[in-house]
């Protein structure tokens, strides 16, 4: 799969594109399903099949602007970016910066010089309900008018009568349900990122941690979970703690720290990734580090005796 970074790099799109545009958040089944008609309509049509995508979304973009909290993020981009590699409907990625001149930009003029210029596309796969251009003046109708390429619009998909969205993702994570979560997704909820230094709190407290280098998004868990994590090491299973560590911290960026069972390697400047499987509790604040230490050796306990049902 290649991926195409803005005005940084010119689609190699010669015969023509089967495009999507979305956020692709989570790359939940939904969003399969999506990508799985991309692919057999781009065969049929013996076009590539591309995803554009927006970095950072523009819920952000707009939320940064005007000082508000920014929306729940399931993916940053390198996550999301790996999830439709894996997929292997996909052919290519396009991912477009998302700043004011891009929020300022004429429908028609999206239309012209991405659409038709950029990525000579044919076919166009996109929500009845999809937006664009300054102001939100572009709609659906607007995209079937155009004699280029072909419009039509992305089909829905429903688990145990829920519609498969982003949405419903964020509100089970947000709800601690992470089987739920994975049923929507397809696939185990996971983040990943290099290892970073630490204030190296956990080694003095008896529970060494891998300090989880992640974009400063906005995420829709919070708490101590159990969770598998996966390297050049293979999959181990340990215990993780997201959230602001308000006991030692008052920062307000999300932190995800990892304890590893059994395992004592050097994990710096390696990626790793962070499967969560199972939620043992909200994040709380202690008075004294020794109340931490005495909660974190529980949820090391809890953590080892978890089985998935």
């Amino acid at each position: 799969m290649q991926v195409w970074l803005g005005e940084h790099q010119q689609p190699d799109c010669m015969k023509g594109a089967a495009v999507t545009i979305g956020n692709f958040d989570g790359v939940h089944c939904g969003h399969r399903h999506i990508l799985s008609c991309l692919r057999q309509q781009a065969h049929n049509r013996g076009l590539i099949s591309v995803v554009v995508v927006f970095e950072p979304q523009p819920q952000e973009f707009f939320a940064r602007k005007l000082a508000q909290p920014l929306p729940y993020r399931l993916t940053p981009l390198c996550d999301k970016l790996a999830l439709l590699a894996e997929s292997s409907c996909v052919d290519a990625v396009y991912v477009l910066n998302f700043d004011q001149s891009f929020a300022d930009t004429p429908a028609m003029e999206f239309v012209r010089k991405v659409l038709i210029e950029r990525l000579n596309t044919r076919y166009l796969l996109v929500g009845d309900d999809f937006r664009f251009g300054v102001k939100r003046s572009g709609d659906f109708a607007l995209l079937q008018a155009q004699s280029e390429f072909t419009t039509e619009n992305t089909p829905s998909v429903l688990i145990n009568d829920v519609r498969a969205s982003s949405t419903a993702v964020r509100q089970a994570l947000e709800a601690g349900n992470l089987t739920y979560a994975q049923m929507l997704l397809g696939h185990e909820y996971t983040l990943s990122g290099k290892v970073k230094y630490g204030q190296q709190l956990g080694r003095k407290l008896g529970c060494p941690t891998a300090n989880v280098d992640l974009p400063p998004l906005r995420y829709a868990l919070n708490g101590v979970f159990v969770v598998d994590v996966s390297g050049d090491f293979g999959r181990k299973r340990g215990v993780a703690s997201f959230g602001l560590n308000p006991t030692v911290s008052t920062d307000c960026q999300q932190k995800l720290e990892v304890h590893i069972f059994d395992f004592d390697a050097d994990l710096y400047e390696q990626k790793i990734k962070v499967h969560f499987l199972h939620k043992l509790r909200d994040e709380l604040k202690f008075d004294c580090l020794s109340a931490l230490q005495a909660q974190i050796e529980a949820d090391m306990a809890a953590a080892r005796i978890w089985q998935a049902a």
